[in-house]
């Protein structure tokens, strides 16, 4: 049964083209990243999830949290995720008083909350800071961008530039392997328009050990496109209900053999990824909650007509309709020059979209239920570069920024977070911690608790060992 699914696999793969982090189009050239990228890079990290014992430890971790009394919620999660490593100094942790090496292009503006300034490009969200909080003294102390984002999506170590696959499943995935999703037909496990850490698909994103059957399920193409239509939701012209559930029974008496004699679960995952397509073609939710063009046109002006904003505005769709945890995919961030013109492009966008998903859920009455993160691998050197990175001075435009994991943020708004907060500090040039350092573990864990899963829940590996959900942490106290 593997043979067949890795086959599949890798020829979807390969009649596709390779989508990198490049800018908010969803589908550009290979090779924008400073580390690089390569099709086998996709191989190992892709099927990384395959063969998994998921199923039956699944069932039994959704025991054990009720056992142990893990409050029942019914939060969502919408993860913007900024591929590449966005400038905390440029964003949201500006140093006005350092030398101008440091201090950057642009200069703070105040927020509805004193003592609370972000760059002047983000002049919407400026107007409701009081609805998300901001830390300011995360780090991983990891300047590689498949480490970082290994650390910032599975809260572990272990993938490099030199050994890029997936070491252990995204977080995301353990949650709604342990929730599902919070409406029956619709997916659990969403990206927007696909799952990319660092151009790879689904990369860290990925559920690993814990079963293929918790991959995110990608959209694909472009939300903006005025075509836009996500696949494998139709019902094929030649089917009817009828036929499905025919062709169904039929595939349960063929794989019946073959589930007595799997040992490694991956008929039962493959199984569960049946029962989900079965489910999303014939029911209404999925195919409506999906269908952004049935949106109001000037709601959807106001997230931003691009891919970026009305990306976002699908998650919403999505998290409304009964989705537990949407990501969506920011790319283009690995600013090494030209970081002038390369932040006057996407912080606008950044800006309109994050302002219009915060203003959308509260209107709807969202807010206390779906918890916005926003956050990339790792931040950005704090001292400039004088363009040319490696080349002649400038001569690759405007000074940029180089990898930095000593000190980043993470922004955390709704679903029960309390907004207008600055949770830690860096020093004066933004180089470190000063006060309250954390670590991505300490965001799951408050991820967890705001979605409602047991932290200490654990999970069978590919050995056969267990594995604890999450690496030691605390809960982020200051945002509750």
């Amino acid at each position: 049964m593997n043979e067949i699914v890795d086959a599949k696999c890798i020829q979807r793969f390969l009649t596709k083209p390779t989508p990198v982090a490049s800018g908010p189009a969803p589908q550009r050239p290979a090779g924008n990243y400073c580390d690089g990228l390569s099709r086998r890079n996709f191989v190992q990290i892709g099927l990384a999830g395959m063969g998994s014992l998921g199923l039956p430890q699944i069932l039994k971790a959704k025991e054990d949290s009720a056992a142990l009394g893990t409050p029942r919620k019914d939060t969502s999660l919408i993860l913007i995720w900024l591929d590449g490593g966005p400038s905390h100094l440029d964003l949201y942790d500006m140093k006005p008083q350092a030398p101008a090496e440091y201090r950057g292009i642009w200069n703070p503006i105040h927020t509805n909350v004193s003592g609370y300034d972000i760059t002047e490009l983000f002049p919407l969200q400026a107007q409701i800071a009081d609805r998300f909080s901001i830390v300011r003294s995360l780090h991983h102390d990891n300047g590689d961008h498949f480490t970082g984002g290994h650390y910032m999506l599975t809260g572990r170590g272990g993938a490099s530039g030199a050994d890029t696959a997936g070491k252990y499943p995204f977080v995301g995935s353990i949650a709604t392997s342990v929730l599902g999703s919070r409406k029956p037909g619709m997916p659990a496990h969403v990206a927007v328009p696909y799952a990319s850490s660092i151009g790879l698909r689904p990369g860290y994103f990925g559920a690993n050990y814990v079963g293929i059957q918790h991959n995110p399920f990608e959209t694909d193409g472009d939300p903006n496109a005025a075509n836009f239509q996500v696949n494998n939701i139709q019902i094929p012209t030649d089917l009817s209900i009828d036929r499905l559930q025919d062709r169904q029974g039929l595939s349960k008496t063929f794989d019946r053999l073959r589930r007595d004699l799997d040992s490694r679960g991956t008929v039962a995952a493959v199984d569960r990824f049946d029962q989900q397509a079965y489910e999303l073609v014939t029911g209404a939710a999925a195919r409506k909650a999906f269908d952004i063009n049935s949106e109001d046109p000037r709601l959807r002006d106001k997230y931003g007509r691009n891919n970026w904003g009305q990306s976002t505005l699908l998650a919403r769709r999505l998290v409304e309709a009964g989705s537990t945890v949407v990501t969506v995919h920011y790319g283009g961030w690995d600013h090494h020059w030209d970081l002038k013109s390369g932040m006057e492009r996407y912080l606008p966008m950044v800006d309109q979209a994050v302002a219009a998903l915060f203003d959308d859920l509260t209107t709807r009455g969202l807010y206390e239920n779906v918890l916005v993160m926003l956050c990339g691998e790792f931040s950005r050197t704090p001292r400039m570069n004088n363009g040319g990175n490696g080349g002649a001075p400038l001569s690759m435009g405007t000074p940029g920024r180089d990898h930095w994991g000593n000190a980043m943020f993470c922004l955390l708004g709704g679903g029960g977070v309390k907004g207008g907060r600055i949770v830690g500090s860096t020093n004066a040039r933004g180089e470190v911690p000063r006060e309250h350092p954390l670590k991505p573990a300490d965001i799951h864990h408050t991820l967890f608790h705001v979605l409602g899963v047991d932290a200490s829940l654990n999970f069978i590996n590919h050995a056969g060992r267990p594995i604890a959900a999450l690496e030691p942490g605390k809960v982020i106290q200051e945002l509750l």
